[in-house]
């Protein structure tokens, strides 16, 4: 594989990508009257849902993007629109995720031994060791799943990631998926500059898992994303949909496991040291940066490799045309730092200077240019 070359794709397209993943948390409150619930602090409820043991769960999750981004060709999953998906997990580790789509499907199941990814459309299931569900996504597939298979364990992180940067409150109680929850809010302290109001999660009051995550950004009500459970049967699941066998006539295919060669390991460590990321700032205006080689975008669509290469409808046989998407989904700006290309979101940005500098956060075009500035 042509490390380099997967390095540059995934550092350029993974900018907006990451832009865009930056709010892909929420699910709108349930029907039915608020709950009556016994009384809870709010450093003890987020304490329980860091601490909280796996459950055993089945549910379907709805997943909406408001980011104000136009539809992208070849990245259906990051334009705005509506999504669905169900999974499962036994709670020890085993899972099922199934994407429906008009007339075809992809799921994915990890058995606790192998995972199985399986796309009904092309005929073709991927075998990858147990726990390895985010594997497809590093060559960029575009057959692979693009939302998050444990919305759960997103949640979660995301909690523990920005509580310490927070006012933590209690705003009452929902239902959620017909299961009672309290409302945990996060709001970035006033010392944050970010464009994300707060974030809000229902916590199920018996498990204490989230069962709901919004982010709200500055200027409106309206959540810029939503994930979570519309439906949600909680205990022991059906032992077969964490089993899995290729259907007749399916196209195997499984990653090759090998140590890399010293050539490989130097191409790769080259290009990390070359791409030098890094971390600016913290809290919700942590700021994301590397630098990207500046010939890499204008001359990406010339490379050649034995990597799979991109096409404009998400198919192979052409590559992508990076500096396209960009000015698609981007403006031209300039200043004291250079020039280069901003995109924004409603929860975010990412500033991509023409000489490779890249800066991207859940913050104002100023924070990102301050940032830019850092970049080695």
């Amino acid at each position: 594989m042509n490390r380099r070359r997967v390095t540059v794709v995934a550092a350029a397209v993974g900018v907006v990508a990451g832009v865009a993943g930056l709010g892909v948390l929420a699910m709108p409150a349930g029907a039915g009257p608020a709950p009556e619930l016994p009384e809870v602090g709010a450093e003890a409820l987020v304490e329980s849902v860091l601490t909280a043991k796996p459950s055993a769960f089945g549910g379907a999750v709805s997943v909406t993007n408001d980011l104000g981004i136009p539809g992208i060709t070849g990245l259906p999953q990051l334009s705005d629109g509506d999504s669905k998906l169900r999974v499962w997990t036994d709670g020890a580790g085993r899972v099922r995720v199934q994407l429906p789509a008009a007339d075809s499907e992809k799921t994915f199941v990890d058995d606790g031994q192998t995972g199985w990814l399986w796309d009904s459309a092309e005929q073709k299931v991927t075998k990858l060791a147990h726990g390895e569900a985010e594997a497809p996504k590093l060559e960029l597939d575009p057959n692979a799943p693009q939302v998050p298979t444990d919305p759960v364990a997103v949640a979660r992180e995301a909690v523990a990631k920005i509580k310490e940067f927070s006012d933590v409150s209690v705003d009452g109680t929902a239902r959620v998926a017909d299961r009672p929850a309290y409302e945990l809010v996060l709001t970035p302290k006033p010392t944050e500059r970010t464009v994300l109001r707060e974030v809000r999660v229902a916590v199920d009051s018996e498990l204490r898992i989230p069962l709901r995550f919004e982010v709200l950004t500055n200027g409106t009500a309206v959540p810029a994303v939503q994930i979570g459970f519309s439906e949600l049967n909680v205990g022991p699941q059906d032992a077969a949909l964490f089993t899995f066998t290729p259907p007749p006539g399916a196209k195997v295919s499984e990653p090759e496991l090998r140590e890399p060669t010293a050539e490989e390991k130097a191409l790769a460590e080259g290009a990390f040291t070359e791409a030098n990321p890094q971390v600016i700032g913290e809290g919700w205006d942590q700021v994301l940066a590397a630098r990207i080689p500046a010939d890499s975008l204008k001359n990406l669509a010339q490379q050649q490799g034995d990597d799979r290469e991109w096409k404009r409808d998400g198919g192979p046989g052409q590559d992508v045309d990076v500096e396209g998407l960009l000015k698609q989904v981007g403006k031209q700006v300039s200043g004291p730092w250079g020039s280069g290309t901003l995109i924004t979101t409603r929860v975010g940005a990412a500033l991509i200077a023409d000489d490779g500098r890249v800066a991207a956060g859940a913050v104002p075009e100023q924070v990102l240019v301050e940032a830019i500035g850092q970049v080695k």
